[in-house]
């Protein structure tokens, strides 16, 4: 499920990091940590190297679980969203 989730997802994921880095990265300077958290999830993934629990690990504790800003875009919301679904996926 790890893999389908992966390729279902990774444009619009690959797409959303970038973006909130640009949008958000000033007042939440922790989106730069996910998208290259999310950098090496692509790379393992290209790899078929499935074991990803390091990575959530640390986007959990980045994001304290994933928690939304309450000053934050849809853009960002969405991507937070994403990645959680992608961890619990991951974690099956």
């Amino acid at each position: 499920m790890t893999n389908t989730f992966y390729n279902t997802h990774n444009d619009i994921l690959d797409l959303y990091t970038k973006a909130i880095t640009k949008a958000h990265g000033k007042n939440h300077p922790e989106v730069f940590q996910v998208r290259a958290i999310y950098e090496k999830i692509q790379d393992k993934m290209t790899h078929l190297q499935f074991d990803l629990s390091n990575e959530f690990t640390q986007l959990r504790s980045i994001t304290h679980n994933y928690a939304i800003p309450g000053d934050v875009c849809n853009t960002f919301k969405a991507t937070y969203e994403m990645l959680e679904a992608f961890d619990h996926i991951s974690n099956q």
